[in-house]
């Protein structure tokens, strides 16, 4: 078949695919995207494959060191202020649905900061990231509702049991790596998400848990939707704070090692089973905090929250921002979750358009929308330099 004919002979077959399912009329409006979107895709590669592709990267590349030279004259204390200020005012001058997105956001972002000490740091590809977010949920769900434990001796609970969890998966993935270790993973999430549908003695089963308690302080219950959003907004804070300074430790700079090279890094003396164990502990740690404050926002909980999809949105967030990079994550999990918001009147084709847009950007910019400026790290002072990305 001619190239040419191809991006149309993909918009037939992707047509006559969907015809039985959705009719004539969406059938060829499927077609039409897919033609439209391959045709993009072949245009941006030869564009890049050509001196005047060249040049226009070389001109994004130039615009945005401009960019970024811009920003790092603002003075870093101005900088944050202005930030910190705007985070506090928001929900000020936001509607309640706009403070109940900027909440979601917070969540996504603790749970992709989570999963970025997993897969960015530390090289291991975890697809049933969300069943440590499922522990620390129904943890609390079910010691509130029937234990009455407060939210806030809840968090560490929770945090606490989806470390454990975590090592309990760490154990036997030790040895593993790449596609045996993704579908170990894969399967943890799901026996978490089945043992929660089937428990129904102990988690309600597909039910689910209600009236979980809301956080309260002295006797007043914080069930004001802004009261939330300073909630996750101070997690997602601490979050940030922690996990940039495991990225600056020689904990962060040891998984860096053992991403690039296992053999290496135990040459060095980095024991790395302990390693990948804490990788997986300190990821999962994250998950079990969203988790909990998930369940207290929602006050109710059922399996069907915590999917395989969940995981898959959760690790686009890190791939999409760029692996490693905390601000790259949070810009990720931002725009995917309000994406979804903004694009509500096209949700037929929205899942369409996301898989496109993961396509392209894994082809034109793999590294991701805001990548680690820091391409390479030294363990100690005077010691060569490891070719590793942080």
């Amino acid at each position: 078949m001619s190239r040419a004919l191809r991006p149309l002979a993909y918009g037939v077959w992707a047509a006559l695919l969907a015809l039985p399912l959705m009719g004539p009329l969406r059938a060829a409006l499927l077609g039409g995207v897919v033609l439209v979107m391959t045709l993009a895709f072949l245009g941006a590669r030869a564009l890049s494959r050509r001196p005047l592709g060249s040049a226009l990267r070389q001109q994004a590349a130039g615009l945005g060191r401009a960019i970024r030279q811009q920003a790092a004259a603002i003075p870093r204390p101005l900088l944050a202020g202005l930030v910190g200020a705007g985070l506090l005012l928001f929900p000020h001058v936001a509607s309640r649905y706009h403070i109940d997105v900027a909440t979601l956001v917070g969540i996504y972002v603790v749970l992709a900061l989570g999963l970025n000490v997993v897969v960015g740091l530390a090289g291991l590809l975890d697809l049933g990231y969300v069943a440590f977010y499922a522990v620390g949920a129904y943890a609390f769900a079910i010691l509130g509702t029937r234990a009455e434990v407060s939210f806030w001796a809840a968090l560490p609970i929770g945090a606490i049991l989806a470390a454990i969890f975590g090592i309990l998966l760490g154990i036997p993935v030790l040895r593993l790596r790449g596609d045996y270790l993704a579908i170990v993973t894969l399967g943890f999430g799901e026996m978490i998400r089945i043992t929660l549908n089937n428990w129904d003695a102990f988690t309600n089963g597909p039910n689910g848990i209600l009236n979980i308690p809301r956080p309260s302080v002295l006797g007043f219950a914080l069930r004001d939707p802004m009261y939330h959003y300073y909630l996750i907004l101070g997690l997602g804070l601490f979050t940030v704070w922690v996990i940039g300074r495991l990225n600056n430790s020689w904990v962060g700079r040891a998984w860096i090692a053992m991403r690039e090279d296992e053999l290496a890094a135990e040459a060095m003396g980095i024991n790395v089973m302990r390693m990948k164990l804490l990788a997986f502990a300190m990821g999962a740690t994250w998950a079990g905090f969203a988790g909990v404050f998930f369940a207290s926002k929602q006050t109710f909980i059922s399996p069907e929250s915590f999917t395989f999809f969940e995981s898959v949105i959760i690790l686009s967030m890190v791939v999409f921002g760029g692996m490693g990079s905390i601000p790259g994550v949070i810009l990720g999990a931002a725009i995917l979750v309000i994406l979804p918001e903004v694009m509500r009147e096209f949700a037929f084709y929205r899942m369409l358009l996301f898989g496109g847009a993961m396509v392209l950007m894994m082809v034109l910019r793999p590294q991701g929308l805001l990548p680690n400026p820091r391409r390479k790290v030294e363990l100690h002072p005077g010691e060569e330099r490891l070719g590793a990305a942080a």
